[in-house]
């Protein structure tokens, strides 16, 4: 089994910045994909980030600029520097990766940027 735990959510005024953490653990001997998702109260779940092994980086057009995926592999966590936030990045964001031929979702973390 693999589980993901998310750190860093919170409540932020626009134009700041936030840092997301997600840490897997588990029966974990490869990850291939590490992304980052989100989703906004009656929206579908969106793509925000993601990076493959090798780190290779592919953002939604709303982030560009702003925010950065990156992951350390030796402690299979991936992270979400989050800058120049807007409310309309408000959301429960979800990491997820792939190893072992199957995709893993965390908990959610809820980010909250006031205007």
């Amino acid at each position: 089994q693999v589980q993901l735990v998310e750190s860093g959510g919170g409540l932020v005024q626009a134009g700041g910045s936030l840092r997301l953490s997600c840490a897997a653990s588990g029966n974990i001997f490869y990850i291939n994909t590490m992304g980052w998702y989100r989703q906004a109260p009656g929206k579908q779940r969106e793509l925000v980030a993601i990076i493959s092994s090798g780190d290779i980086t592919n953002y939604s057009d709303s982030v560009k600029g702003r925010f950065t995926i990156s992951r350390d592999n030796a402690k299979n966590t991936v992270y979400l520097q989050m800058n120049s936030l807007k409310p309309e990045d408000t959301a429960v964001y979800y990491c997820n990766i792939y190893t072992g031929g199957s995709h893993y979702w965390g908990q959610g973390t809820q980010v909250t940027v006031s205007s």
